[in-house]
């Protein structure tokens, strides 16, 4: 019954603190976007077998967590973008070293967001539910790549 109720403060917690307004044809995409979440927030509070306390905790900091590790992705992208086009339109060897050495720094910050927060994690929960937080996004992601596959064979 714990388990039940840190879920749906976790699902309720997040969906208030998403922005409805949004254009009709996007909103379709938001809430698929918003089901996956809720998924999520109940797959790893299963998996890391949460309690309501921890969970108070937890749910706040993951989500700082993952919208760094969102904007690193988009600053990742962009740096990819740009080196590609770099590519593509043949800029000198100077201007695409520049290029590259700016990808390379984006794709190094992302990896340092988790071990950043790990310690932030620490503070209120035991070093096995953190292993289990890795180990169940990891679960929770092969399970979305699987019902995609599933989706897209239909």
């Amino acid at each position: 019954m714990k388990r039940v109720l840190t879920v749906a403060l976790a699902a309720a917690l997040l969906l208030l603190s998403a922005t409805s307004a949004q254009a009709q044809e996007k909103k379709s995409k938001k809430d698929i976007q918003d089901k996956w979440k809720i998924e999520k927030i109940a797959f790893l509070t299963d998996a890391m077998e949460l309690t309501t306390s921890e969970a108070e905790k937890f749910w706040p900091v993951y989500n700082k967590a993952e919208a760094e590790k969102k904007a690193s992705w988009k600053s990742t992208m962009d740096a990819y973008k740009a080196l590609n086009s770099a590519i593509e339109a043949g800029k000198d060897d100077k201007e695409v070293s520049t290029l590259l050495d700016k990808y390379l720094e984006a794709l190094e910050s992302g990896k340092t967001i988790d071990a950043k927060y790990v310690s932030e994690y620490r503070k209120f929960l035991s070093s096995k539910k953190v292993a289990k937080l890795f180990i169940a996004e990891e679960a929770f992601r092969r399970q979305q790549i699987h019902r995609l596959k599933k989706f897209e064979n239909k």
